[in-house]
């Protein structure tokens, strides 16, 4: 059975990139896929979003579930029937919902791992902070809003970063079998960043030597979306390559 499209407000998105050495981030990464890259780096990070009103789109708005999630992501690239395409690999994505963590990979694409967050906000501050219940994944970031984009070696300006991430809207999450990727896609006719700076941020992902040794992490920039409209829209699986499965990945950072 095709899972159902679902309709949402982000009410919070934020990107925090690094710019990856793409041999790195190509042995995180199962084949057909390999990364993409931006002035010959690799490009990763963390999504920590807050949905609200999540409920398959046929639905009304008021019976919506509200949950606050996460996804380790890195930016990847395939060829395709239609030619060359662009998205996201998603090795691990975390909830503090015990329903996504339920449905996910089951009801409908991308399987959670179940995660404790610590959540702070004002109009120009933002702390996100949780830790999986396993104790394989930690994240804290701290950021305040600003009126100029600037410090990124990745990307020019704030369009330039903008149209990136846009178009790499389509994420494939590592699945229980490893056999194929669930995908989903994010569709939105309010697209909106904004800049912000990064006050801190700590990553068990990022910050491992042993993954990533000293230079081939390094953090990049943040993005943050609020209020946004928008439906995730399942994508037909996308098989690996048999015997293809990142090593030591196993659909987990661990």
């Amino acid at each position: 059975m095709r899972p159902p499209r679902l309709s949402s407000v982000v009410e919070r998105r934020l990107l925090v990139n690094y710019r990856v050495d793409p041999d790195a981030a190509a042995s995180l990464v199962p084949p057909p896929m390999r990364p993409q890259l931006v002035g010959g780096w690799a490009v990763a990070g963390i999504c920590l979003i807050r949905l609200g009103q999540l409920r398959p789109s046929r639905l009304s708005g008021w019976v919506g579930l509200r949950s606050e999630n996460a996804a380790h992501r890195i930016a990847v690239e395939w060829d395709g029937p239609q030619g060359r395409s662009t998205g996201v690999y998603i090795p691990r994505r975390d909830s503090g919902s015990a329903i996504n963590v339920l449905a996910g990979g089951r009801l409908f694409p991308g399987k959670h791992s179940l995660a404790r967050f610590d959540v702070r906000e004002t109009a120009q501050d933002v702390h996100v902070a949780f830790t999986s219940q396993d104790k394989m994944v930690s994240v804290s970031v701290d950021v305040r809003t600003t009126e100029r984009f600037q410090g990124s070696e990745l990307f020019a300006d704030l369009a330039q970063a903008s149209d990136f991430f846009r178009r790499g809207s389509a994420g494939f999450s590592a699945t229980r079998s490893g056999q194929c990727l669930d995908g989903l896609e994010l569709q939105t006719d309010a697209w909106q960043v904004e800049p912000v700076d990064i006050q801190s941020v700590r990553s068990t992902v990022f910050d491992d030597r042993d993954r990533f040794p000293p230079g081939s992490a390094v953090l990049d920039c943040a993005l943050l979306m609020r209020q946004v409209p928008a439906t995730w829209h399942p994508l037909p699986p996308l098989r690996v390559d048999a015997g293809s499965t990142p090593a030591g990945n196993s659909a987990h950072p661990e």
